[in-house]
């Protein structure tokens, strides 16, 4: 069986993420999207997160979301995922990406890193314009799930 966690903050998902998560399901036997908190964020932000997760991917059987706070290799190895799955937008992402992946495997050499663009409908998305627009009032229904929609319109993200 074959592994894959797709990790990242995810705040919030938007469809770009969703897209990768069905696209990594057809090619994996099982993938894990790994939303990454840290110390100094409050616990309730990543239950969150997972919730909302949970929701924009509940149509699909063998995926799972878990959060996590420690090194990305590390939550791989503990999940048992043999890739990491990265969505690359741009040449600025690839080249991020490509050093996090090099540093990765030099701590985890068995974990390899899968880079997947993103359908070209969604390439335009990112959490941090999402973010912005909803902060504006502006409408964000074409870049979310309605649901996270729902929580940026309440304040519950921000």
């Amino acid at each position: 069986m074959t592994t894959v966690l797709y990790s990242g903050t995810f705040n919030p998902i938007h469809n770009g993420h969703a897209d990768l998560v069905e696209r990594g399901a057809g090619l994996f036997d099982k993938v894990i999207l790994g939303i990454a908190t840290s110390p100094q964020k409050n616990p309730a932000v990543l239950e969150l997160r997972i919730k909302l997760a949970n929701t924009v991917l509940a149509h699909l059987v063998n995926v799972e979301v878990r959060g996590y706070n420690s090194l990305t290799v590390d939550f791989a190895r503990e999940v048992g995922a043999e890739a990491i799955l990265k969505g690359i937008r741009t040449v600025t992402d690839f080249e991020l990406e490509f050093q996090i992946q090099s540093m990765n495997r030099a701590m985890q050499p068995g974990i390899e890193t899968i880079f997947l663009a993103p359908s070209e409908k969604y390439s335009h998305i990112s959490s941090t314009l999402v973010r912005q627009i909803a902060d504006y009032g502006g409408d964000v229904s074409q870049f979310v799930h309605p649901a996270v929609s729902d929580a940026l319109s309440s304040g519950e993200i921000s």
